[in-house]
Protein backbone atom coordinates (compact mmCIF):
# COMPACT_ATOMS: atom_id res chain seq x y z
CA UNK A 1 0.00 0.00 0.00
CA UNK A 2 3.24 2.60 1.11
CA UNK A 3 4.73 1.27 -2.58
CA UNK A 4 1.02 2.58 -4.23
CA UNK A 5 0.65 5.68 -2.52
CA UNK A 6 3.96 6.78 -3.26
CA UNK A 7 3.29 5.92 -7.42
CA UNK A 8 -0.15 8.20 -6.93
CA UNK A 9 2.25 10.61 -4.94
CA UNK A 10 4.91 10.99 -8.20
CA UNK A 11 4.48 13.94 -10.10
CA UNK A 12 5.82 13.42 -13.62
CA UNK A 13 8.37 16.19 -15.81
CA UNK A 14 6.15 17.39 -17.94
CA UNK A 15 2.95 17.50 -15.20
CA UNK A 16 5.13 19.78 -13.28
CA UNK A 17 6.07 21.54 -16.21
CA UNK A 18 2.04 22.56 -16.75
CA UNK A 19 1.78 22.96 -13.10
CA UNK A 20 4.54 25.12 -12.66
CA UNK A 21 3.33 27.88 -15.20
CA UNK A 22 -0.79 26.93 -14.28
CA UNK A 23 0.94 28.28 -10.46
CA UNK A 24 2.44 30.83 -11.76
CA UNK A 25 -0.54 32.20 -13.52
CA UNK A 26 -2.52 32.60 -10.44
CA UNK A 27 -0.05 34.41 -8.01
CA UNK A 28 0.59 36.74 -10.43
CA UNK A 29 -3.61 36.88 -11.54
CA UNK A 30 -3.74 37.42 -7.97
CA UNK A 31 -0.83 40.07 -7.57
CA UNK A 32 -2.37 41.94 -10.46
CA UNK A 33 -5.69 42.23 -9.01
CA UNK A 34 -4.23 43.99 -5.79
CA UNK A 35 -5.61 47.97 -5.70
CA UNK A 36 -2.47 49.08 -5.95
CA UNK A 37 -1.27 47.11 -9.20
CA UNK A 38 -3.59 49.55 -11.15
CA UNK A 39 -4.47 53.03 -11.76
CA UNK A 40 -8.43 51.74 -12.19
CA UNK A 41 -9.64 48.61 -10.81
CA UNK A 42 -9.44 45.88 -13.47
CA UNK A 43 -11.95 42.39 -13.81
CA UNK A 44 -10.97 39.33 -13.16
CA UNK A 45 -10.69 38.18 -16.82
CA UNK A 46 -8.34 40.81 -17.78
CA UNK A 47 -5.92 40.05 -14.93
CA UNK A 48 -6.09 36.32 -15.92
CA UNK A 49 -5.43 37.07 -19.38
CA UNK A 50 -2.40 39.69 -18.73
CA UNK A 51 -0.97 37.37 -16.34
CA UNK A 52 -1.52 33.83 -18.84
CA UNK A 53 -0.07 36.57 -21.50
CA UNK A 54 3.06 37.40 -19.60
CA UNK A 55 3.67 33.86 -18.04
CA UNK A 56 3.66 32.47 -21.35
CA UNK A 57 5.88 34.53 -22.98
CA UNK A 58 2.99 35.82 -25.73
CA UNK A 59 2.57 39.82 -25.47
CA UNK A 60 -1.49 39.90 -26.27
CA UNK A 61 -2.90 42.45 -24.07
CA UNK A 62 -6.29 43.53 -23.40
CA UNK A 63 -5.19 46.95 -22.13
CA UNK A 64 -2.54 49.73 -22.45
CA UNK A 65 0.23 48.44 -19.66
CA UNK A 66 1.36 51.49 -19.40
CA UNK A 67 -2.41 53.87 -18.50
CA UNK A 68 -3.46 50.99 -16.95
CA UNK A 69 -0.86 49.48 -14.51
CA UNK A 70 1.13 51.01 -12.06
CA UNK A 71 4.89 50.44 -11.62
CA UNK A 72 3.92 47.82 -9.42
CA UNK A 73 1.71 46.05 -11.93
CA UNK A 74 4.57 46.93 -14.38
CA UNK A 75 7.13 44.76 -12.46
CA UNK A 76 5.03 42.35 -11.33
CA UNK A 77 4.34 41.65 -15.67
CA UNK A 78 8.05 41.65 -16.30
CA UNK A 79 8.61 39.27 -13.29
CA UNK A 80 5.88 36.81 -14.85
CA UNK A 81 8.08 37.57 -18.57
CA UNK A 82 11.56 36.43 -16.44
CA UNK A 83 9.72 33.21 -15.01
CA UNK A 84 8.10 32.42 -17.84
CA UNK A 85 10.78 33.13 -20.46
CA UNK A 86 13.44 30.89 -18.85
CA UNK A 87 11.18 28.57 -16.83
CA UNK A 88 9.73 28.51 -13.49
CA UNK A 89 11.93 24.84 -12.61
CA UNK A 90 14.93 26.94 -13.62
CA UNK A 91 14.59 29.24 -11.25
CA UNK A 92 14.11 27.08 -8.41
CA UNK A 93 16.85 25.21 -9.13
CA UNK A 94 19.15 27.95 -9.03
CA UNK A 95 17.26 28.92 -5.97
CA UNK A 96 18.45 25.85 -4.37
CA UNK A 97 22.01 25.97 -6.04
CA UNK A 98 22.10 29.56 -4.03
CA UNK A 99 21.11 28.31 -1.20
CA UNK A 100 24.05 25.72 -1.08
CA UNK A 101 21.20 23.09 -1.38
CA UNK A 102 21.70 19.92 -3.01
CA UNK A 103 19.88 19.33 -5.97
CA UNK A 104 18.36 15.90 -6.37
CA UNK A 105 17.68 13.28 -9.23
CA UNK A 106 14.35 14.24 -9.88
CA UNK A 107 15.16 18.14 -10.12
CA UNK A 108 17.63 16.85 -12.02
CA UNK A 109 15.35 15.48 -14.39
CA UNK A 110 12.81 17.98 -14.20
CA UNK A 111 15.90 20.43 -15.61
CA UNK A 112 16.53 18.04 -18.26
CA UNK A 113 12.83 17.71 -19.32
CA UNK A 114 11.76 21.32 -19.38
CA UNK A 115 14.68 22.10 -21.35
CA UNK A 116 14.96 19.23 -23.81
CA UNK A 117 18.44 18.18 -22.78
CA UNK A 118 19.98 14.92 -24.06
CA UNK A 119 20.56 13.21 -20.75
CA UNK A 120 21.09 14.29 -16.81
CA UNK A 121 24.55 13.91 -16.75
CA UNK A 122 25.48 17.93 -16.63
CA UNK A 123 22.23 19.30 -16.25
CA UNK A 124 23.42 21.17 -13.25
CA UNK A 125 26.34 23.04 -15.17
CA UNK A 126 23.93 23.38 -18.13
CA UNK A 127 21.96 25.26 -16.25
CA UNK A 128 24.33 27.51 -14.68
CA UNK A 129 25.54 28.64 -18.15
CA UNK A 130 21.62 29.48 -19.48
CA UNK A 131 21.59 31.42 -16.63
CA UNK A 132 24.78 33.18 -16.72
CA UNK A 133 24.15 33.63 -20.28
CA UNK A 134 20.69 35.21 -19.61
CA UNK A 135 22.42 37.56 -17.27
CA UNK A 136 24.84 38.80 -19.81
CA UNK A 137 22.63 39.16 -22.70
CA UNK A 138 20.18 41.03 -21.15
CA UNK A 139 22.85 43.17 -19.40
CA UNK A 140 25.11 44.00 -21.85
CA UNK A 141 21.64 45.24 -23.91
CA UNK A 142 20.55 47.10 -21.50
CA UNK A 143 23.60 48.91 -21.51
CA UNK A 144 23.41 49.40 -25.04
CA UNK A 145 20.10 50.60 -25.22
CA UNK A 146 20.22 52.84 -22.38
CA UNK A 147 23.00 54.88 -24.34
CA UNK A 148 20.00 55.43 -27.02
CA UNK A 149 17.02 55.97 -24.66
CA UNK A 150 18.73 57.76 -21.65
CA UNK A 151 19.13 61.21 -23.72
CA UNK A 152 15.87 61.18 -25.63
CA UNK A 153 13.75 60.46 -22.58
CA UNK A 154 16.09 60.96 -19.44
CA UNK A 155 18.11 59.37 -16.77
CA UNK A 156 14.71 57.90 -15.10
CA UNK A 157 12.46 56.88 -18.03
CA UNK A 158 15.35 55.58 -20.32
CA UNK A 159 16.60 53.36 -18.04
CA UNK A 160 13.41 51.46 -17.31
CA UNK A 161 12.23 51.50 -20.42
CA UNK A 162 15.52 49.85 -21.83
CA UNK A 163 14.98 46.97 -19.14
CA UNK A 164 11.09 46.82 -19.55
CA UNK A 165 12.17 45.89 -23.27
CA UNK A 166 15.16 43.88 -22.89
CA UNK A 167 13.63 41.65 -20.94
CA UNK A 168 10.40 41.68 -22.96
CA UNK A 169 12.72 41.16 -25.66
CA UNK A 170 14.82 37.87 -24.84
CA UNK A 171 12.30 36.79 -23.50
CA UNK A 172 10.36 36.75 -27.06
CA UNK A 173 7.13 38.36 -25.15
CA UNK A 174 6.56 41.72 -27.39
CA UNK A 175 5.20 43.84 -24.01
CA UNK A 176 5.45 47.48 -24.64
CA UNK A 177 5.19 50.13 -22.34
CA UNK A 178 4.84 52.72 -25.48
CA UNK A 179 1.12 53.36 -26.85
CA UNK A 180 2.22 52.13 -30.49
CA UNK A 181 4.54 49.12 -29.45
CA UNK A 182 7.36 50.41 -31.09
CA UNK A 183 5.72 51.56 -34.28
CA UNK A 184 7.01 54.83 -33.93
CA UNK A 185 10.80 53.80 -33.43
CA UNK A 186 10.21 52.21 -37.39
CA UNK A 187 13.22 52.68 -39.08
CA UNK A 188 15.75 52.92 -36.50
CA UNK A 189 18.50 50.52 -36.68
CA UNK A 190 19.79 50.62 -33.29
CA UNK A 191 16.84 49.50 -31.84
CA UNK A 192 16.08 46.95 -34.34
CA UNK A 193 19.23 45.60 -33.82
CA UNK A 194 19.56 45.49 -30.53
CA UNK A 195 15.93 44.31 -29.03
CA UNK A 196 15.86 41.56 -32.81
CA UNK A 197 19.25 40.35 -32.10
CA UNK A 198 17.86 39.68 -28.53
CA UNK A 199 14.53 37.79 -29.22
CA UNK A 200 16.63 35.95 -31.98
CA UNK A 201 19.25 34.91 -29.69
CA UNK A 202 16.29 33.64 -27.29
CA UNK A 203 14.44 32.27 -29.56
CA UNK A 204 16.84 30.08 -31.15
CA UNK A 205 17.15 27.79 -28.20
CA UNK A 206 19.42 27.37 -24.92
CA UNK A 207 20.98 24.12 -26.41
CA UNK A 208 22.18 25.87 -29.75
CA UNK A 209 23.66 28.73 -27.38
CA UNK A 210 25.59 26.20 -24.88
CA UNK A 211 26.40 24.51 -28.17
CA UNK A 212 28.08 27.23 -29.87
CA UNK A 213 29.29 28.72 -26.76
CA UNK A 214 31.56 25.68 -26.99
CA UNK A 215 32.48 24.83 -29.72
CA UNK A 216 34.25 27.18 -31.82
CA UNK A 217 34.28 25.70 -34.95
CA UNK A 218 30.84 25.40 -37.22
CA UNK A 219 31.96 21.94 -38.02
CA UNK A 220 31.67 20.39 -34.50
CA UNK A 221 28.32 21.90 -33.90
CA UNK A 222 25.58 19.56 -33.70
CA UNK A 223 23.06 18.59 -36.25
CA UNK A 224 20.22 20.36 -34.71
CA UNK A 225 22.53 23.65 -33.60
CA UNK A 226 23.28 23.50 -37.73
CA UNK A 227 19.77 23.66 -38.62
CA UNK A 228 18.51 25.76 -35.99
CA UNK A 229 21.21 28.14 -37.52
CA UNK A 230 21.01 27.59 -40.80
CA UNK A 231 17.21 27.68 -40.83
CA UNK A 232 17.00 30.94 -38.73
CA UNK A 233 19.11 33.05 -41.21
CA UNK A 234 17.56 31.37 -44.42
CA UNK A 235 13.89 31.55 -43.12
CA UNK A 236 14.59 35.34 -42.11
CA UNK A 237 15.90 36.42 -45.11
CA UNK A 238 13.12 35.16 -47.17
CA UNK A 239 10.65 36.44 -44.86
CA UNK A 240 12.47 40.28 -45.22
CA UNK A 241 12.42 40.22 -48.64
CA UNK A 242 9.04 39.29 -49.15
CA UNK A 243 7.78 42.13 -46.53
CA UNK A 244 9.70 44.76 -48.41
CA UNK A 245 8.10 43.40 -51.40
CA UNK A 246 4.67 43.30 -50.40
CA UNK A 247 4.74 46.06 -48.32
CA UNK A 248 6.96 48.58 -50.25
CA UNK A 249 4.28 51.00 -51.97
CA UNK A 250 1.77 50.10 -48.76
CA UNK A 251 0.70 53.91 -47.51
CA UNK A 252 -0.14 52.93 -44.50
CA UNK A 253 2.54 50.98 -43.34
CA UNK A 254 6.41 51.72 -44.91
CA UNK A 255 5.77 53.67 -48.55
CA UNK A 256 6.77 57.13 -46.59
CA UNK A 257 10.06 55.53 -45.32
CA UNK A 258 13.08 55.74 -47.44
CA UNK A 259 14.61 53.03 -48.52
CA UNK A 260 16.78 51.64 -45.68
CA UNK A 261 14.45 52.37 -43.39
CA UNK A 262 11.63 50.50 -45.24
CA UNK A 263 14.41 47.04 -45.56
CA UNK A 264 15.47 47.79 -41.51
CA UNK A 265 11.55 47.73 -40.49
CA UNK A 266 10.49 44.77 -43.51
CA UNK A 267 13.47 43.02 -41.13
CA UNK A 268 11.98 43.54 -38.08
CA UNK A 269 8.74 42.91 -38.85
CA UNK A 270 9.78 39.53 -40.52
CA UNK A 271 11.98 38.21 -37.61
CA UNK A 272 9.44 39.32 -34.90
CA UNK A 273 7.08 36.77 -35.24
CA UNK A 274 9.08 34.45 -34.57
CA UNK A 275 7.90 34.86 -31.64
CA UNK A 276 8.78 38.00 -30.28
CA UNK A 277 5.38 40.10 -30.53
CA UNK A 278 6.87 43.55 -30.85
CA UNK A 279 5.47 45.32 -34.30
CA UNK A 280 6.96 48.27 -36.10
CA UNK A 281 4.24 48.24 -38.53
CA UNK A 282 0.61 48.87 -37.74
CA UNK A 283 -0.68 45.18 -38.30
CA UNK A 284 -4.19 45.75 -39.19
CA UNK A 285 -2.67 47.99 -42.12
CA UNK A 286 -0.50 45.14 -43.65
CA UNK A 287 -1.64 43.78 -47.06
CA UNK A 288 -3.50 40.91 -46.54
CA UNK A 289 -0.51 38.71 -48.34
CA UNK A 290 1.60 39.69 -46.03
CA UNK A 291 -0.81 38.84 -42.74
CA UNK A 292 -0.49 35.27 -44.15
CA UNK A 293 2.94 34.92 -44.33
CA UNK A 294 3.06 36.27 -41.06
CA UNK A 295 0.50 33.48 -40.03
CA UNK A 296 3.18 30.81 -41.41
CA UNK A 297 5.63 32.26 -39.42
CA UNK A 298 3.97 32.57 -36.29
CA UNK A 299 2.80 28.76 -36.52
CA UNK A 300 6.53 27.72 -37.33
CA UNK A 301 7.93 29.31 -33.90
CA UNK A 302 11.55 29.40 -32.69
CA UNK A 303 13.76 26.82 -31.49
CA UNK A 304 13.25 23.74 -29.25
CA UNK A 305 14.39 24.56 -25.19
CA UNK A 306 13.98 28.60 -25.90
CA UNK A 307 11.94 31.12 -24.75
CA UNK A 308 9.60 30.68 -27.92
CA UNK A 309 7.11 28.40 -28.81
CA UNK A 310 5.24 27.42 -32.01
CA UNK A 311 5.75 23.80 -33.56
CA UNK A 312 9.75 24.83 -33.49
CA UNK A 313 11.49 25.26 -37.07
CA UNK A 314 13.33 21.99 -36.96
CA UNK A 315 9.98 20.37 -36.28
CA UNK A 316 8.90 22.25 -40.01
CA UNK A 317 12.33 21.61 -41.22
CA UNK A 318 12.03 18.37 -40.98
CA UNK A 319 8.52 17.73 -42.19
CA UNK A 320 9.50 19.69 -45.40
CA UNK A 321 13.03 17.09 -45.81
CA UNK A 322 10.81 14.20 -44.98
CA UNK A 323 8.14 15.23 -47.73
CA UNK A 324 11.23 16.27 -50.23
CA UNK A 325 12.94 13.03 -49.74
CA UNK A 326 9.55 11.33 -50.22
CA UNK A 327 8.82 12.74 -53.59
CA UNK A 328 12.52 12.33 -54.69
CA UNK A 329 12.07 8.26 -53.87
CA UNK A 330 14.82 8.78 -51.35
CA UNK A 331 13.95 5.88 -47.89
CA UNK A 332 15.78 8.23 -45.63
CA UNK A 333 15.71 11.97 -45.44
CA UNK A 334 19.51 13.71 -44.76
CA UNK A 335 20.76 17.10 -44.54
CA UNK A 336 24.35 18.37 -43.34
CA UNK A 337 25.51 14.74 -44.31
CA UNK A 338 23.27 13.13 -41.49
CA UNK A 339 20.33 10.95 -41.93
CA UNK A 340 17.15 11.85 -40.11
CA UNK A 341 15.41 8.93 -37.83
CA UNK A 342 12.00 7.71 -38.47
CA UNK A 343 11.14 8.44 -34.91
CA UNK A 344 11.98 12.48 -35.46
CA UNK A 345 10.18 12.20 -38.88
CA UNK A 346 6.75 10.63 -36.98
CA UNK A 347 7.48 12.73 -33.80
CA UNK A 348 7.32 16.22 -35.79
CA UNK A 349 4.17 15.15 -37.53
CA UNK A 350 2.53 14.38 -34.37
CA UNK A 351 3.57 18.02 -33.14
CA UNK A 352 1.99 19.37 -36.34
CA UNK A 353 -0.95 17.44 -35.94
CA UNK A 354 -1.80 17.99 -32.05
CA UNK A 355 -0.72 21.73 -32.64
CA UNK A 356 -3.48 21.93 -35.99
CA UNK A 357 -6.15 20.51 -33.63
CA UNK A 358 -5.31 22.80 -31.11
CA UNK A 359 -5.37 25.38 -33.15
CA UNK A 360 -8.78 24.14 -35.41
CA UNK A 361 -10.74 23.59 -31.76
CA UNK A 362 -9.91 27.21 -30.60
CA UNK A 363 -11.02 28.98 -33.78
CA UNK A 364 -14.48 26.84 -33.94
CA UNK A 365 -14.94 27.78 -30.27
CA UNK A 366 -14.00 31.46 -31.39
CA UNK A 367 -16.04 31.57 -34.61
CA UNK A 368 -19.24 30.71 -31.90
CA UNK A 369 -18.24 33.09 -28.83
CA UNK A 370 -17.34 35.97 -31.07
CA UNK A 371 -19.18 38.24 -33.63
CA UNK A 372 -15.85 39.40 -35.48
CA UNK A 373 -14.59 38.74 -39.25
CA UNK A 374 -12.62 35.92 -39.32
CA UNK A 375 -9.39 36.85 -40.67
CA UNK A 376 -8.37 38.77 -37.24
CA UNK A 377 -10.01 35.79 -35.38
CA UNK A 378 -7.23 33.17 -37.37
CA UNK A 379 -4.59 35.63 -36.49
CA UNK A 380 -5.01 36.46 -32.90
CA UNK A 381 -5.54 32.47 -32.32
CA UNK A 382 -2.16 31.34 -33.93
CA UNK A 383 -0.54 34.02 -32.17
CA UNK A 384 -1.67 33.01 -29.00
CA UNK A 385 -0.88 29.52 -29.74
CA UNK A 386 2.73 30.93 -30.96
CA UNK A 387 2.86 33.06 -28.06
CA UNK A 388 3.67 35.62 -30.42
CA UNK A 389 1.65 38.20 -29.39
CA UNK A 390 0.81 39.89 -32.44
CA UNK A 391 -2.76 41.56 -32.82
CA UNK A 392 -4.91 42.86 -35.50
CA UNK A 393 -6.59 44.71 -32.65
CA UNK A 394 -9.29 42.38 -31.46
CA UNK A 395 -7.80 41.72 -28.34
CA UNK A 396 -9.63 44.02 -26.25
CA UNK A 397 -13.20 43.29 -28.20
CA UNK A 398 -13.04 39.74 -27.30
CA UNK A 399 -15.51 38.39 -24.93
CA UNK A 400 -15.19 36.98 -21.62
CA UNK A 401 -15.42 33.42 -23.05
CA UNK A 402 -13.41 34.25 -26.32
CA UNK A 403 -10.49 35.93 -23.49
CA UNK A 404 -10.38 32.13 -21.59
CA UNK A 405 -10.06 30.89 -24.63
CA UNK A 406 -7.09 32.48 -25.72
CA UNK A 407 -5.49 31.82 -22.68
CA UNK A 408 -5.73 28.14 -22.52
CA UNK A 409 -4.32 28.05 -26.00
CA UNK A 410 -1.53 30.42 -24.71
CA UNK A 411 -0.95 28.05 -22.04
CA UNK A 412 -1.13 24.77 -23.94
CA UNK A 413 1.09 26.99 -26.61
CA UNK A 414 3.73 27.53 -24.20
CA UNK A 415 4.33 23.94 -22.54
CA UNK A 416 4.20 22.54 -26.18
CA UNK A 417 1.81 20.31 -27.70
CA UNK A 418 4.43 17.07 -26.54
CA UNK A 419 4.09 18.25 -23.28
CA UNK A 420 0.25 17.90 -23.63
CA UNK A 421 0.23 14.69 -25.58
CA UNK A 422 2.08 13.06 -22.26
CA UNK A 423 -0.18 14.46 -19.70
CA UNK A 424 -3.02 13.14 -21.82
CA UNK A 425 -1.91 9.56 -23.04
CA UNK A 426 0.35 7.61 -21.27
CA UNK A 427 2.55 4.97 -23.59
CA UNK A 428 2.81 1.73 -23.48
CA UNK A 429 4.91 -0.95 -24.93
CA UNK A 430 3.15 -3.34 -27.07
CA UNK A 431 4.55 -7.23 -27.19
CA UNK A 432 2.63 -7.73 -30.39
CA UNK A 433 2.20 -6.95 -34.19
CA UNK A 434 -0.83 -7.29 -36.26
CA UNK A 435 0.13 -7.97 -39.98
CA UNK A 436 0.61 -5.04 -42.73
CA UNK A 437 -2.49 -4.18 -45.00
CA UNK A 438 -3.28 -2.20 -47.30
CA UNK A 439 -4.82 1.78 -47.37
CA UNK A 440 -5.01 4.04 -49.88
CA UNK A 441 -4.13 7.73 -49.42
CA UNK A 442 -3.97 10.74 -51.19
Amino acid sequence: MTTISKRRRTISPPALIALSFAITIVVGTLLLKLPFATYTPISWTDAFFTATSATTVTGLSVFDINTTLTLFGELIVLFLIQIGGVGFMAFAVAMLMILGRKVGMKNRIFIQESFNYQSIGGTIKFLREILLFVFIAEGIAFIALSFFWVPEFGWKHGLYYSLFHVISAFNNAGFSIFPDNLESFAGNSAVILILSSLFVIGGIGFIVVVDIWHKRSIRQWALHTKMMVYGTLILNAIATLFLLILEFHNEKTIADLSFIDKVWTSYFQAVTPRTAGFNMMAVGNMEESSLLLTLLLMFIGGGSASTASGIKLTTFMIIILATLSYFRGIKEPHIFKRTIKAELIVRSMAIAAVSSCVVFTALFLLSITESIPFLPVLFETISAFGTVGLSMGITDDLSSAGKVILCVVMFLGRIGPLTLFFLLIRAKKESYHYSYDQVQTG
